[in-house]
């Protein structure tokens, strides 16, 4: 943990001073997380002002602080969630929807080239947002939650509330449906990165 529980306990019992310390800790996690679940950078900051409302506002349900850690992941995977749903209706063009031309002009207007290290790097990062851009959200989130994140099955227990056997079982095929995706993406592109 990165707070001690008193920390949790005198921010349960409405001290704001303990209240910000655990937004200073978490912070940089809980962003962390948000980026890499959303794929929108300029709207991290936003989803992760909502999960510490949350946070705010709901900190008195804690049952206990051994699972503060936990349940605050399982609030930002919520927040998370809650910002796909509102995305997917407003049907908003990203990156992804462009083509490879549209891409690639951009890149021109936004001047100079790139060395060929920050290349690779940049097409292995578009692959892996694609890939996971052709899963559902909780596929992605799951994934980012296990191998991004390094959170153990035991971590994601509590934030799934599902045994270890279902979460093995959701990751096995969280990563078959990757491995379809990638293999779609390696005919079409005729490349693997």
């Amino acid at each position: 943990m990165l707070v001690e529980f008193d920390v949790l306990e005198q921010a349960r019992g409405g001290n704001e001073a303990a209240f910000n310390a655990i937004v200073r800790a978490y912070r940089k996690r809980i962003l962390g997380t948000i980026a890499r679940l959303i794929n929108r950078p300029e709207d991290v900051e936003d989803v992760g002002q909502e999960v510490f409302l949350r946070l705010y506002f709901s900190l008195g349900q804690l049952r206990t602080p051994e699972v503060f850690e936990p349940w605050l992941y399982r609030l930002t995977v919520n927040a998370a969630y809650d910002y796909l749903r509102r995305q997917r209706r407003r049907h908003e063009s990203r990156m992804s929807d462009l083509s490879e031309q549209q891409v690639t002009m951009a890149d021109a207007a936004a001047g100079g080239k790139r060395s060929e290290d920050e290349e690779y790097r940049r097409r292995v990062r578009e692959t892996v947002e694609a890939l996971l851009g052709s899963v559902s959200p909780e596929d992605r989130i799951l994934l980012t939650l296990k191998e991004v994140e390094g959170l153990s099955l035991r971590e994601l227990e509590q934030v799934y509330h599902v045994s270890e056997n279902t979460l093995k079982v959701r990751l096995f095929r969280a990563r078959q449906r990757v491995m379809k995706a990638f293999d779609a993406l390696a005919k079409t592109t005729g490349e693997v990165t």
